[in-house]
């Protein structure tokens, strides 16, 4: 597989680079070239931009979540049928687990696909400095090839001489980007980052692209283009033949709830599921047939009013989970199981939710951001050692004595004292942790418990 490829990187978080990647998506697509976008790490949002634009599902590639194979193989086969593809990476590029290494870092990832990196560089309050930090980021791990700089946020051409003429003789990568100051073309942002794009309206989208093209027309996107890896990456594992359906999932997916990795959704799909589409916000009930309900993560508490006015929807799962039909929530479908959110933009009103949960979520202004680990003996998964994370800013509370948990937390920090995932009966699993199923055994151990309930 020799699909060409690059990397973009940051210096730090909130230098632009999913704006910059967003643009080369963009004048890539422009050009005729099939772009397949990456994300390095565990966000979904950044991802729903790069499919916004290319009309390709982004994939995400995240070390701890997937291991060495997993990233691979999802970057390999995700790559079919594409040009050129674009990795953009997660804060800044040797950020990590810890201080330690590059382990899990954007760094980590592009030498495992052997990708150079354009690295981004906010130029706002610097000049001649630009050069030392450049100089440092070449210098860090040489094992890394720093092949293009794009400096933003530029104020004028004589600036951009003053950074230009300092990298000059310095550092061997050359500028492929300049990128002129413009406060209006900056993506509407929330308190998890940006809003995702499937919840834009038609103004705001268009916006989109007008900002990836205002981007687009200030780098150098032939050398770019020029500058990516061609070597070839064998694919880690043999492929496993996609079981034919034998069960329907319910999965949540609207405006509230669209936090799913798309090789969830295929892995699923392969391991013998039928995937059907809800809203919690929009329908009044379940699909029909369905024999498990998946409520993703995303943001309840933004429309807990229409949420909590849709009662028909809550009754409905309430009554399935009474059933015993298999259930699985995920941070946003967790909150959405307890009796109540409130505290969102400091709103002290409560307001109902389904209740199958036994305790109730209040919004905080703290931040959880963690990847986790857990020992999990409980439904569904059975018992396994999963790698995930967390990333909310809520917390569970008057949560009941009798409550059972299934993840005991090994790394992060759950919903209380060390525990993570609420067991719902004898198939029902609500947790804040976030799983990928590069591990298909996930999948697998899923769709079997939605299986053995449509037969009965």
């Amino acid at each position: 597989m020799t699909v060409p490829r690059i990397v973009v990187a940051g210096v730090t978080s909130g230098v632009g680079k999913t704006t910059v990647a967003v643009a080369l998506m963009h004048a890539l697509r422009k050009k005729g070239m099939a772009v397949q976008p990456f994300k390095v790490g565990p966000d979904f949002i950044d991802p729903s931009y790069h499919t916004f634009v290319t009309k390709r599902k982004s994939r995400n590639l995240d070390v701890w979540l997937m291991g060495r194979h997993g990233v691979i193989d999802c970057f390999v086969s995700a790559c079919e049928g594409a040009d050129i593809a674009v990795v953009e990476g997660v804060m800044g590029l040797f950020d990590g687990m810890s201080g330690r290494d590059n382990f899990a870092s954007t760094a980590h990832v592009a030498r495992m696909l052997g990708a150079p990196v354009l690295l981004v560089v906010d130029a706002s309050k610097s000049a001649r400095s630009i050069a030392a930090i450049a100089l440092g980021f070449a210098r860090f791990d040489r094992s890394i090839r720093i092949a293009g700089i794009i400096l933003n946020n530029v104020a004028s051409d004589r600036h951009a001489g003053y950074i230009t003429e300092a990298l000059a003789g310095r550092v061997r990568a050359p500028v492929v980007g300049i990128i002129k100051r413009n406060s209006e073309i900056r993506m509407e942002e929330r308190h998890l980052g940006l809003v995702p794009a499937q919840e834009l309206q038609a103004k705001k989208r268009r916006a989109v692209f007008g900002a990836a093209k205002f981007v687009a027309e200030q780098l150098d996107v032939d050398r770019i283009i020029g500058m990516c890896a061609r070597g070839p990456l064998a694919k880690s594992r043999a492929e496993h033949r996609p079981q034919k359906a034998r069960t329907t999932i319910a999965v949540a997916l609207d405006e509230s709830f669209n936090f799913y990795y798309a090789d969830n959704i295929d892995a699923l799909r392969s391991a013998g599921a039928r995937l059907v589409f809800f809203s919690p916000v929009n329908d009044d009930r379940l699909p029909e047939g369905a024999g498990g309900v998946i409520l993703g993560g995303g943001f309840p508490e933004v429309l807990a009013d229409r949420l909590e006015e849709n009662r028909a929807m809550m009754k409905q799962v309430a009554k399935v989970a009474g059933a015993g039909m298999p259930l699985y929530g995920e941070c946003g479908g967790l909150m959405y199981l307890t009796r109540s959110i409130k505290g969102y933009r400091g709103e002290k009103k409560a307001h109902m939710m389904a209740g199958v949960i036994d305790a109730d979520t209040l919004m905080t202004s703290r931040l959880t951001l963690n990847y986790t680990e857990a020992d999990c003996a409980g439904p569904l998964f059975g018992r396994a050692n999963l790698h995930g994370h967390e990333f909310h800013y809520s917390a569970i509370e008057n949560i009941a004595r009798d409550s059972r948990f299934a993840y005991d937390m090994k790394k992060g920090k759950g919903i209380t004292g060390g525990k993570d995932g609420f067991v719902l009966g004898q198939n029902g699993l609500a947790a804040y942790m976030h799983l990928h199923f590069a591990n298909g055994r996930l999948a697998q151990r899923l769709v079997d418990a939605c299986a053995s309930y449509s037969r009965r």
